[in-house]
């Protein structure tokens, strides 16, 4: 609710839920130190101190749409962030409880699914510049 509320409310353009871990087994090291890395990246790209990608992301449909977001896998959220920030958006984040995950996650989870998030991630901060 406080995602959307700040979005609603005018407070921010796009808010990123920070996830919080409920227990040690909810976010792998590796995961972990991955995202950390990332959200380096993130902040010194946008100018935006950021910690987390997210798992969710809340935004206005017809502004998220006419970011002209062409990525469909896994540099989907990446790309929203940056070209969300070149665009000026303010960008907020929102501590969100992040349970152990049921199941196998298809990116961190199998190293084809690390091997791609990786290759699109790296390709949307060769093409995207805030």
């Amino acid at each position: 609710p406080q995602l959307v509320r700040l979005v609603e409310e005018g407070e921010a353009d796009l808010v990123l839920g920070r996830r919080r871990p409920t227990s040690g087994s909810a976010w792998p090291i590796h995961a972990r130190l991955a995202n950390r890395v990332l959200a380096a990246r993130m902040t010194r790209r946008t100018g935006t101190t950021l910690h987390d990608l997210g798992p969710m992301r809340v935004a206005r449909t017809a502004r998220l749409q006419a970011l002209g977001i062409r990525d469909r896998r896994s540099g989907f959220p990446l790309e929203m962030v940056l070209r969300a920030s070149a665009d000026g958006w303010r960008i907020r984040e929102v501590d969100v409880p992040y349970r152990p995950r049921e199941g196998r996650s298809k990116v961190t989870g199998t190293v084809r699914g690390t091997l791609t998030a990786i290759g699109d991630m790296s390709r949307i901060f060769r093409e995207v510049h805030p």
